[in-house]
């Protein structure tokens, strides 16, 4: 049994780190983020797909298990709910990046880092709102932060 197992992650990671290595030889449009992309929200595209993490061992230990969207007053409303894989607790922040119909991202850097806590094995539901009416899809970035980021100086 554990050499099934074993085999299995090895695959996994073979297959994580050739997606990695894809995606640094040539830049695909957004919202690209696991080697599978979608240019607009649909019920086929997969959850993961919305997930960007740039760190291999944080990426291991997050999930995106939901994906729901509707538009509000012509803005694109988000819900996606991103599940710890891990565990320990996570201390980390995120912020949704948008993109238009053609791929392209509309107001870089608008969107606030968000703090975010994770213990082992929760899942919360996290939500955005697009800052134009340009927008069509998304992802969410995810990264660690130092817990004492969260302390006031």
């Amino acid at each position: 049994m554990n050499k099934v197992l074993g085999k299995s992650n090895n695959n996994l990671l073979l297959l994580m780190f050739t997606l990695v290595g894809l995606t640094a030889c040539h830049t695909p449009p957004p919202p690209i983020t696991s080697g599978i992309g979608a240019e607009s929200i649909t019920n086929e595209t997969p959850p993961t797909t919305y997930l960007k993490v740039d760190n291999l061992a944080l990426a291991e230990k997050l999930a995106i298990s939901e994906v729901k969207n509707r538009t509000t007053n012509d803005l694109l409303e988000v819900n996606v709910e991103l599940s710890s894989q891990y565990k320990k607790s996570l201390t980390l922040q995120y912020h949704f990046n948008w993109f238009d119909k053609n791929g392209f991202v509309v107001e870089a850097g608008k969107s606030p880092w968000r703090p975010l806590q994770l213990h082992g094995h929760q899942s919360r539901m996290l939500k955005g709102v697009a800052p134009s009416i340009a927008a069509t899809s998304f992802n969410v970035y995810v990264r660690e932060a130092h817990s004492n980021a969260y302390e006031d100086e």
